[in-house]
């Protein structure tokens, strides 16, 4: 019986984690469940499936948990450093699935246990890649990909000398505003920016699907996981999002991964690493699908992609800063105080401003150190969204 952690358990990506796990009862023991506010459904969960514990990142949650878990023999903890103690709980598989940079302590934690961490936070590699695989590494743990593309990179380099790789290329549906003239874009309202044509995700990751910042925060995931260069690494507009990752050899060859809309593939992929498992997706008829559409993004409609090529040039806690500044406009616009081109602008001034000030990209990352960059990422964009309103 394998071991299982879910950090993160009540998102799309967590729900779908149990999803598979109850298609296979007596083969996984849940050790741990974390959430954040819906507790409800952190409950029930911890409930079916006989967690050792339950977890809210929220303290002032604590006590509605204890009243929804009594009588069942769960554990029942809150606050971030219960998060990080229930990394500590030995397992077999962790999934790191908590949204942001929350995900980093309790990751880098899980690691120390050298076991497997399923990756699907990632922005635990864009603020702090370096330190996230040496610890992998110095503790003989592994670390896999959940992202789509970057699950489809892997795969696509299984029994491949990754010398031989030339490109890669990550796919970006385009989202809701691929079609719009950038004027119009000043004036999408948030109920726009959620309507995905293609996936069904959370409120955070389908806005920064629509602004591309996701994809943006994908390309530097790339470049930190596999080690390759930025000009190796191409972003394609497939609006069918079918094909999630090709990968480009030095004898022209170009590898693509094929799958559908649904993220039970690169999670079960590597729940069950390194076998395959049948898996309850969707089996692709591409006589039905008849075509795949290709374009080159629009950088103009899509700053974020032109940001996160900065961020790579420019290294260090860079991606500390645009990770903190990034998290903070996506509350400005949720909350309505600014508009959908306003997240770029002013993340792009925050992370000029903050390269250019001495000390703070320059420093060694150090959990500590990207903590409080990304603490002063996100009060110097608050400031700038204050300003705007």
């Amino acid at each position: 019986m394998r071991r299982v952690s879910i950090f993160g358990s009540t998102g799309s990506i967590g729900q779908n984690t149990l999803d598979l796990i109850r298609r296979r009862p007596g083969d996984f023991e849940i050790v741990a469940l974390t959430g954040g506010r819906n507790i409800k459904q952190l409950a029930a969960d911890a409930r079916e499936f006989g967690a050792g514990v339950a977890v809210t990142a929220h303290e002032e949650c604590y006590d509605d948990l204890v009243a929804a878990l009594s009588g069942s023999g769960v554990q029942v903890a809150a606050g971030a450093g219960a998060l990080t103690e229930a990394a500590e709980r030995p397992a077999d598989w962790i999934m790191s699935a908590i949204v942001g940079a929350a995900g980093l302590a309790p990751g880098l934690k899980a690691l120390e246990q050298g076991t497997t961490l399923a990756l699907a936070n990632k922005e635990s590699l864009v603020t702090a890649g370096p330190l996230l695989l040496d610890t992998a590494r110095r503790f003989g743990a592994t670390v896999l990909p959940v992202d789509s593309e970057h699950s489809a990179v892997f795969q696509g380099l299984i029994g491949e000398d990754i010398a031989t790789v030339e490109r890669v290329i990550i796919t970006a549906s385009g989202g809701p505003f691929r079609d719009w003239p950038v004027g119009q874009l000043a004036r999408a309202t948030l109920e726009q920016a959620l309507n995905h044509p293609n996936w069904a995700m959370g409120q955070r990751i389908t806005i920064d699907s629509a602004s591309m910042f996701n994809k943006a925060l994908e390309v530097i995931e790339t470049k930190e996981f596999f080690g390759f260069t930025p000009d190796q690494i191409e972003v394609i507009v497939h609006p069918e999002s079918l094909i999630h990752a090709l990968v480009g050899f030095n004898d022209g060859a170009l590898m693509a991964h094929l799958g559908p809309h649904d993220m039970r593939h690169a999670i079960g992929f590597a729940l069950n690493w390194p076998r395959r498992m049948d898996l309850p997706v969707e089996r692709l008829d591409l006589a039905r699908i008849g075509g795949l559409r290709f374009e080159a993004p629009d950088e103009e409609r899509f700053p974020a992609l032109r940001l996160a090529r900065d961020v790579m040039a420019t290294g260090g806690l860079a991606g500390a800063v645009f990770n903190g500044a990034k998290e903070a406009v996506l509350d400005g616009f949720i909350a309505g105080q600014i508009g959908f081109l306003d997240m770029a602008a002013i993340v792009e001034d925050v992370l000029t401003k903050m390269s250019a000030d001495s000390g703070h990209i320059d420093g060694a990352i150090t959990l500590d150190n990207v903590a409080q960059t990304d603490h002063l990422a996100r009060v110097r964009t608050r400031e700038a969204i204050a300003a705007k309103t």
